[in-house]
């Protein structure tokens, strides 16, 4: 098993700690269960993001964002440091949003990227 880190490669605005806080309880997640934050490759631009609430696994490293336990995958790191995280709520988007440094490349949609 991993220990907590106290560095913070991603950060997560106040609305998406809201929005994550609310999934959480609506969805009844249990307190064993993390944030994952990671990539996978597909998507229109080589990229796409990974976010949802799982368990820690081999390879992972684990932080504390804002009250949030948030698990990556060690080899994600370089594509994801410095990422921020936001909640984004309008008329013609709603969902988590991305900004990601690293990212040299971005589709349409947000969702995913070239590096």
């Amino acid at each position: 098993m991993s220990e907590v880190s106290t560095a913070q490669p991603i950060s997560l605005t106040e609305g998406a700690v809201k929005q994550l806080q609310r999934i959480r309880q609506e969805q009844n997640i249990p307190d064993d269960h993390g944030l994952r934050v990671g990539v996978k490759g597909g998507g229109c631009s080589g990229f796409s993001y990974i976010l949802g609430f799982d368990l820690l696994k081999e390879n992972d490293q684990e932080y504390e964002i804002a009250g949030i336990k948030v698990l990556m995958q060690k080899s994600h790191a370089i594509y994801l440091l410095g990422i921020e995280i936001d909640w984004e709520e309008g008329l013609n988007n709603r969902g988590f949003t991305f900004n990601n440094p690293n990212a040299t490349d971005t589709c349409g949609c947000g969702t995913s990227f070239s590096a």
